[in-house]
């Protein structure tokens, strides 16, 4: 999750449109902190996994044995990464499961709470993060928005692209058509993603075009942040644009929201791992380029409606 002056950085991208209707029945966004999904069927042989999957000698000998790929999400963001009951559902759940049959290992998701998932790398409780983080330079490197050294920083498989989206209530009331017509009103953004630095961004922008005081309100969760704008309180919620379509769809039976997007500003999304874990992100990307090749990628992502952020080849921390 993760902005010219939208989600990334000062004048960066975020992530493709994915504009176009994405036709899946949905709840909505529940939070799930701590939770996990299902226990599902695991792959033939010992300890899980299945040592004749095409790419099972490329995995680290640790998650050979373990047979399991430990994946750390943040599950309230509909259509990317949600929760139906106790299962984490959702365009990345299911390109982890076509990777899973690539590399004979289960992808096992746990949902914590987004701005602590690439910390929690380092410390082993995830082999990987995928949770629609955008690849940044600065996620990379390990720095804070302010250019603070934080971590160690970590590497991106680069799996999927989107802009950012603007979520505003039905009938657009206050006519918003970009980023430029936020000045002067406000706001509200998940904290800890990237939107929250494209927002401070927008900020400084509208003062120093005179556009008017442009006020940002920052929640724990979109979910918190999409009630902001459905009461009233902000005229916007910034989003990615697969995210923002899929809630004006859902949300309220296509009743409470609509979405803009910002096609010029796309981005990747990558899945994290710890930059000492080269060999497990050397194995995630010629997983991803195996699906890509035998269609079950795309037919992962047609699910959800977000074939235009379909990538057409895997890339190594692509983001800027």
């Amino acid at each position: 999750m993760t902005a010219s002056t939208t989600r990334r950085t000062t004048a960066s991208k975020s992530r493709i449109a994915a504009v176009g209707a994405i036709a899946v029945a949905g709840a909505l966004l529940v939070t799930g902190c701590g939770d996990q999904t299902k226990k599902g069927s695991a792959p033939e042989s010992s300890g899980g996994a299945s040592k004749s999957a095409p790419l099972f000698s490329k995995l680290p000998a640790n998650i050979q044995k373990a047979g399991v790929v430990k994946v750390g999400t943040d599950a309230t963001y509909a259509p990317m990464e949600f929760k139906q009951g106790e299962t984490i559902v959702g365009v990345d759940p299911d390109i982890a499961a076509a990777l899973g049959k690539q590399l004979g290992v289960k992808f096992e998701f746990t949902s914590g709470t987004f701005e602590t998932l690439l910390g929690a790398l380092p410390t082993g409780r995830y082999d990987a993060v995928m949770s629609s983080v955008s690849d940044t330079k600065k996620r990379q490197q390990g720095l804070d928005d302010s250019g603070k050294k934080t971590g160690t920083g970590v590497d991106f498989v680069d799996y999927y692209t989107a802009s950012t989206g603007i979520l505003v209530k039905k009938g657009n009331p206050e006519g918003i058509k970009s980023t430029d017509d936020l000045c002067g009103k406000t706001i509200a953004v998940q904290r800890g993603t990237t939107y929250e630095q494209a927002a401070k961004d927008l900020v400084a922008k509208c003062a120093k075009d005179g556009k008017g005081k442009l006020t940002v309100e920052a929640f724990s969760s979109d979910a918190e942040a999409q009630t902001r704008v459905k009461a009233g309180g902000a005229v916007a919620d910034l989003n990615d644009s697969p995210v923002a379509a899929y809630i004006a769809k859902t949300a309220g039976g296509g009743a409470d929201f609509e979405s803009v997007a910002n096609p010029s500003d796309a981005g990747p999304f990558g899945i994290a791992v710890d930059k000492k874990n080269t060999q497990l992100r050397d194995a995630l990307s010629e997983a991803l380029n195996a699906i890509i090749k035998d269609g079950s990628y795309k037919t992962a992502i047609d699910k959800w409606g977000g074939a235009q952020g379909a990538v057409t080849k895997a890339a190594i921390n692509g983001g800027s």
